[in-house]
């Protein structure tokens, strides 16, 4: 299992010195002391409205909102990201998780062919720092940009000033990067992909959250997810979920990304939660086997199958 000690974190010059400890805390809390993240995405409700609660082939217990704080508390999960007021709902109930505040958030009845993308900030970091004090456990912020859209200067100058507030106050930060807009012909594009990793580390962003890129005639996706990797520096890296597919399918995806792409873990939303409580929890461990304790597929699939268990 890679594991990291508070000495060895990196922290960013921009984090004021009485910040320092507060950051250390918040990145070993968030990647489980191992320098991976397991980032449980429940930003949906607002992204993509009800469609990925309810309907065909969705268990029914994923209408309750409740049901990802049910499964953030019992399952293994670095941390469960989610809009301000969301968080503020449920969590007096489930203290213990760690909590990634999303900054700004979209749906998506505005269509690509009426109007470039655009998620602007919803509120202002000293409404989470309030929320921090209350006693959650709040550990970072995200924010999305869409590059590539028209609105692409504005996304950079909230994600820039926000990450520059976070690690003053000392929070992590996940940047969700996705090429998108009239002037993206391929948003998952190797080079594309590649140069959305490199706008995170600019930023100064802790962590990235991309789709992966696409297999190419001389590279597979994740050997071209490698060099994205390797574009985000000391940003890590980390891959959007996607849809919900199999379990294996999806476990040996996320090793591939690990083990050939150098992604530093994992986004994963409906894969999760769109599945019954139990099975949700064991997706999580398994999740977590691979990204934080370097398991295989096959031990993954074990704890998946409730034939072993996983614990931090």
């Amino acid at each position: 299992m890679p594991t990291i000690t508070r000495d060895q974190v990196r922290v960013p010059m921009d984090v004021l010195p009485e910040a320092r400890e507060t950051y250390i805390d918040n990145y070993m809390k968030a990647t489980q002391g191992t320098g991976r993240l397991m980032l449980f995405a429940c930003d949906q409700k607002i992204e993509h409205l009800n469609k990925d609660f309810y309907g065909e082939g969705i268990d029914i217990a994923d209408a309750d909102p409740e049901h990802l704080f049910r499964i953030g508390s019992q399952g293994v999960c670095g941390v469960l990201a989610g809009q301000r007021g969301l968080i503020a709902q449920y969590a007096a109930d489930y203290p213990d998780i760690n909590y990634l505040v999303k900054m700004n958030s979209k749906t998506n009845l505005v269509s690509g062919k009426q109007d470039d993308p655009y998620s602007p900030q919803m509120y202002q970091l000293d409404a989470v720092l309030a929320m921090r004090d209350a006693g959650v456990n709040v550990v970072g912020v995200g924010y999305t940009i869409y590059l590539g859209s028209e609105y692409e200067s504005t996304m950079l100058a909230e994600a820039g000033e926000l990450i520059a507030e976070a690690h003053a106050n000392g929070l992590i930060t996940v940047m969700w990067i996705y090429p998108r807009g009239k002037a993206v012909a391929d948003e998952k594009s190797p080079e594309t992909i590649a140069g959305a990793a490199g706008v995170a580390v600019c930023l100064g962003s802790d962590f990235v959250k991309v789709n992966p890129p696409h297999a190419t005639d001389d590279k597979t996706q994740f050997e071209n997810l490698a060099i994205a990797s390797t574009a985000a520096g000391r940003c890590g890296l980390v891959c959007a979920g996607g849809s919900t597919v199999d379990a294996e399918t999806f476990l040996t995806q996320l090793h591939n990304q690990i083990h050939i792409g150098g992604a530093k873990g994992n986004a994963t939303g409906r894969n999760i939660h769109q599945r019954s409580l139990d099975e949700a929890v064991r997706l999580t461990k398994a999740i977590s086997a691979i990204t934080l304790a370097d398991a295989s597929v096959e031990e993954a699939m074990a704890i998946f199958n409730g034939e072993k268990d996983f614990s931090l």
